[in-house]
């Protein structure tokens, strides 16, 4: 069974990134569920929509990283590799946004999320991928303490105006990794729907942030990170690609009659967006010392010798309290926070 699992994983990897020499794969497991965002909305308890948040445990309303230093105030993580206490999260500390059914009636239900190929014991979260370069070519720099970013944005429905970067895909079975869209799929998928965030790999060299959170971070001004494109003038130094993978377990809402009279398809983002154009991530950096920039250099690929590794076992058993305190699972007759639905 684990020789097979070995050859499944590397057999999805060599459709997710066919030119990689190295990377990190590895998975970061649910940390709490809640209206929280300490990057938009820094110090407030009850953000505006509902996030998914995975990674270290010093994830709390206020980061300010000149008072917070994420690793040392850290006690645990949901990540794999235990050095990471980075925070994700987003439309998927790292965070996403959460996603919602909405029935015939008007109620909504949350969305589970499920482990990703390898990784099926995972309390829901994410699969995390830091990639160095593509084909061995050159270095990276790491992303330093203090350095967060967010690619997309929860307001946007225009579909020109999403980047090639944030995709949906509508999964047959878990090892599908074509047919990649911008919106929400249009007909119900066979094993979920899995969310693909791609962040910039361009970094100004000089701020750990900016005000809009994105513009000291740049795609290549051409071609794409896969095929090596160079990074702009403005934006000069290559940083990991970071990308995460969150698969919705939207199989219990297959059934076509569930769905609403006119054919749309019934899924919605927690801050309203019906279309999947507002797909969104967030990203605060948390690994500890330079643990992340030697794996970098070290080109690893997969599993790295040179990090600190837990169980999933472990990473699930690591938590943080609710502080907003509401109901957001069983039928809701409205999205946490009263967030209003796109007409």
């Amino acid at each position: 069974m684990l020789l097979q699992t070995r050859y499944t994983v590397a057999a999805a990897l060599a459709l997710l990134v066919p030119d990689a020499s190295a990377l990190l794969r590895f998975s970061c497991s649910q940390l709490v569920v809640e209206r929280l965002d300490p990057l938009v909305n820094p110090g407030v308890t009850g953000s505006p929509h509902l996030h998914q948040i995975i990674g270290g445990n010093a994830f709390k309303p206020s980061m300010d990283p000149s008072t917070v230093d994420i690793p040392s105030q850290a006690t645990c993580t949901t990540c794999t590799f235990a050095e990471d206490f980075s925070n994700y999260w987003g439309a998927y500390t790292e965070q996403t946004a959460v996603m919602y059914f909405q029935a015939r009636n008007g109620t909504f239900k949350r969305i589970q999320q499920k482990g990703n190929v390898g990784f099926e014991a995972s309390k829901g979260g994410m699969t995390i991928y830091y990639t160095p370069v593509i084909s061995g070519q050159g270095k990276v720099t790491a992303f330093k303490p203090g350095f967060r970013m967010i690619v997309g944005n929860p307001n946007n429905r225009d579909k020109a105006q999403v980047p090639r970067q944030l995709t949906y895909t509508c999964l047959r079975d878990p090892m599908t990794r074509d047919g990649e869209t911008p919106d929400f799929p249009k007909k119900p998928c066979k094993a979920g729907i899995m969310v693909n965030v791609r962040f910039p790999t361009c970094w100004d060299g000089k701020n750990l942030d900016s005000p809009d959170h994105s513009s000291h971070v740049a795609y290549p001004s051409s071609g794409t990170f896969e095929s090596n494109g160079p990074c702009p003038a403005t934006h000069p130094v290559k940083i990991p690609q970071l990308f995460f993978e969150v698969i919705w377990d939207t199989v219990p809402f297959n059934n076509p009659a569930d769905w609403p009279a006119d054919g749309s398809q019934p899924f919605v983002w927690s801050f309203g967006d019906r279309s999947g154009y507002g797909n969104h991530g967030d990203y605060v950096f948390g690994w500890k010392g330079d643990a992340l920039q030697k794996a970098m250099d070290s080109n690893c690929n997969i599993n790295c010798p040179q990090l600190r590794t837990q169980t999933i076992q472990q990473g699930n058993q690591c938590n943080v309290k609710d502080v907003v305190n509401e109901t957001i699972d069983g039928w809701l007759t409205e999205l946490p926070g009263g967030m209003s639905l796109d007409s």
